[in-house]
């Protein structure tokens, strides 16, 4: 085990530095720099700008700042943040936690709501239910997750939509929160969390669904299903503890790849909802030409993926005792 998880993370730490140095060069090579947008509306001389540039080390040649961002970089330094004048580390890391408890809860939604469905289409393939499910999991799917959380906000939303139940935009009240007691802070954040998470988990849930169907439709026609069937177990007892049990393989691989997928997912939904995390920093950082905030962005991002990655393996191997053996 040790060995497997070993050659794993070695492995992970090659796909981030080529994702680090695919990102930096990408970015360094797109036009413009974080004085371009300036324009001719500010009131900064070209003697400042250039002056800046060279602080920055943005005058240097290409490879120079390269080897020099990949020996910052390999002791834990993503840069200074051109936009908010500190590191880029403790700018993501104040806005890392909004993003996780959202793609936390968009997950949660995601796969017990997917897993439900999926197997209860399974279950009862060719049935006016399957054919109702298969129509609405399709539908959900085809859905722009920013467009579902407009029709939300337009329907739950206060001031804004129909029913006037929940809050449209932010994680809190401002205003109201501190004067809160701490069960008060809870249910505030937690009723901010409901739509954005919600928009966000359904769409992924109709996905989910599909994989979780096919997978029990497969496992349904296997012989050791026939074999406990003709045991006399019930229907229940086969389908719960044979069939989901042995379907649910699959899905654990996509559950490693999906926590990565939410994360940058998070970016319209952030948008839409004014979600203060690291999906909606990004963006303005893109407008900002904030080089190092995209970049550092950009290698979480790859740090999720290959722990995301390793979780599936893991989990993999301690559901199935077939791969235990292999390193």
């Amino acid at each position: 085990m040790v060995r497997f998880v070993a050659r794993r993370l070695l492995q992970g730490v090659a796909v981030v530095f080529l994702v680090a140095t695919l990102a930096f060069i990408l970015f360094r090579l797109a036009p413009g720099d974080p004085f371009t947008r300036m324009g001719d509306a500010s009131s900064a001389s070209q003697e400042f700008k250039a002056q800046a540039r060279r602080n920055l080390g943005l005058d240097q040649p290409l490879h120079t700042q390269y080897f020099r961002y990949i020996a910052n970089l390999a002791r834990g330094d993503l840069g200074m943040s051109f936009s908010e004048q500190r590191p880029v580390l403790r700018a993501i890391a104040d806005r890392v936690p909004a993003t996780v408890v959202l793609a936390a809860a968009a997950l949660l939604i995601d796969f017990l709501l997917g897993i439900f469905i999926g197997a209860a289409q399974g279950s009862r393939a060719g049935s006016k239910a399957d054919d109702l499910l298969s129509v609405l999991t399709l539908t959900l799917y085809s859905v722009p997750v920013f467009w579902l959380g407009l029709m939300l906000m337009l329907v739950f939303a206060h001031n804004v939509g129909l029913l006037d139940l929940l809050p449209a935009t932010g994680s809190k009240t401002t205003g109201v929160y501190e004067y809160l007691t701490p069960l008060g802070q809870l249910t505030d954040r937690i009723r901010h969390l409901i739509l954005p998470a919600v928009a966000l988990g359904l769409v992924g849930a109709a996905g989910t669904a599909r994989y979780q169907r096919a997978a029990m439709l497969d496992v349904i026609r296997q012989d050791f299903i026939r074999t406990a069937r003709a045991k006399g177990l019930r229907e229940r007892s086969v389908l719960l503890g044979h069939a989901l049990r042995n379907s649910l393989l699959p899905i654990i691989t996509l559950f490693g790849l999906s926590f990565p997928i939410l994360l940058s997912g998070t970016v319209l939904v952030e948008t839409v909802f004014a979600w203060p995390g690291l999906g909606k920093f990004v963006v303005d950082a893109i407008f900002a030409r904030d080089y190092n905030v995209v970049t550092g962005a950009v290698i979480i991002s790859a740090c999720m993926v290959v722990l995301g990655n390793l979780l599936a393996d893991l989990l993999y191997r301690a559901v199935d005792p077939r791969v235990r053996g292999v390193v």
